[in-house]
């Protein structure tokens, strides 16, 4: 008989499953010393491992490093500093290396079971010192702080992103959670962030590696804030086994729970992510139906949901649903124009804009009181088929430019 899926969210972040600690700290990579940028995340047992990178030529130090390490698919922890990318540097790949040498050395771990992740300024050369003066704090304050590691990870980010979930896999209740930070250059094809997953599930390497590349196709992918794809994207998960659940390793029932859990914590973390864009107002969620393949739905929500008209429409409460229609019509897909209906949708209700290609008699009253709320749905149907897809992104304000005008100095 199949097993009954039970998800529910808890508490904890990368904490909630068994074997995690976490800390956060201040170690002085970041001027303001109210600031924690330096983060760690422990697993008491070493994992089953896996990640994705961002597509961007350009890569961080960092993910050089992490992707030699994960090659045998295993790891026990993640440290990871904010304020420098450790990009573009001469002695980058170096700082990286010692930093896994001197975290393994605390931990008493190999050097070769740490990923190792920066954010922050791109160019900036970044001084070891800092880091390796401070891991030994790092390591005692290791405890039940995800919320910590949050803070640490944080650059331009205005809220802490965390989430876990529990769920049953082979009769034995398993938790997954997850830490991210996220709020400028994101844009999809992967997808400018950073996301820490943790597990105690039993679960291959092989099989985690698949669950998580296909995950990020629809959700990490799949949200966009400036269009901006950075150079130190990554997402990680570690998998300890300490559920104590018959390991997963074929794609059947238990394979499908995993990934059901692993897809509500990441949608989760991809609407933090989108919500706390760099000087967002509105929180915006396109969702896409009635496509003639998933490929169509994917590239039209993605069109619409990072249009700058769109973005900048939506700031203002302007329901012009005109700069929708555009974001489709350079989608890059075959879309029967003639056949797309548009709507807006948020707390305060629906309003249908366009119908068949064409505009619809509206109350703009109405329109704005919608789109006056902090999240808003646009709703598109291509009447072409059953595929659908969801794309997340923010509105597009003075704010953004504010932000971004003196970032460096």
């Amino acid at each position: 008989m199949k097993e009954k899926m039970h998800m529910e969210q808890i508490s904890g972040g990368v904490c909630a499953a068994r074997g995690f600690s976490a800390s956060g700290i201040h170690c002085g990579i970041r001027k303001n010393k109210t600031k924690r940028d330096l983060a760690l995340i422990f697993s008491a047992v070493p994992a089953s491992a896996a990640a994705v990178y961002t597509t961007n030529l350009v890569k961080g130090a960092p993910l050089t490093v992490t992707k030699a390490h994960l090659a045998n698919g295993i790891a026990q922890a993640v440290i990871c500093n904010s304020g420098n990318a450790n990009t573009c540097n001469a002695d980058g790949l170096e700082v990286a290396e010692q930093t896994c040498r001197l975290l393994g050395e605390q931990l008493k771990i190999p050097a070769e079971d740490v990923i190792v992740a920066s954010t922050g300024v791109i160019g900036q050369p970044l001084d070891i010192a800092p880091i390796r003066d401070s891991i030994p704090e790092l390591v005692a304050a290791l405890g039940d702080h995800s919320d910590q590691a949050a803070e640490g990870i944080m650059t331009t980010d205005l809220r802490r992103k965390e989430i876990a979930v529990r769920f049953t896999v082979g009769g034995r209740e398993c938790r997954l959670g997850g830490i991210a930070k996220g709020s400028g250059m994101i844009h999809p094809n992967l997808a400018t962030m950073l996301v820490f997953l943790t597990t105690d599930c039993a679960i291959s390497s092989a099989l985690l590696q698949k669950a998580l590349r296909t995950d990020v196709q629809n959700t990490f992918n799949m949200v966009s804030i400036d269009g901006d794809t950075s150079t130190n994207d990554m997402v990680s998960i570690l998998a300890n086994g300490l559920a104590e659940n018959p390991e997963i390793t074929e794609e059947n029932e238990e394979y499908a729970t995993f990934v059901e859990a692993l897809n509500t914590v990441t949608v989760a973390l991809c609407r933090s992510i989108a919500a706390d864009g760099e000087g967002a107002t509105k929180f915006l969620e396109c969702q896409v139906c009635g496509a003639d393949s998933i490929p169509t739905a994917k590239a039209v929500a993605k069109a619409v949901v990072c249009s700058s008209l769109v973005k900048a429409a939506m700031f203002g409460a302007d329901a012009n649903w005109g700069r929708v229609l555009c974001a489709i019509g350079y989608s890059g897909v075959a879309v029967d124009v003639s056949r797309v209906d548009v709507a807006f949708a948020s707390k305060k209700g629906i309003i249908s804009v366009c119908e068949n290609g064409a505009g619809l008699s509206f109350s703009e009253e109405t329109a704005k009181e919608i789109l006056l709320e902090s999240e808003i749905e646009i709703r598109v149907e291509l009447h072409s088929g059953k595929a659908a897809a969801t794309a997340w992104g923010c509105d597009l304000t003075y704010e953004y430019v504010k932000i971004n005008g003196d970032y460096r100095t």
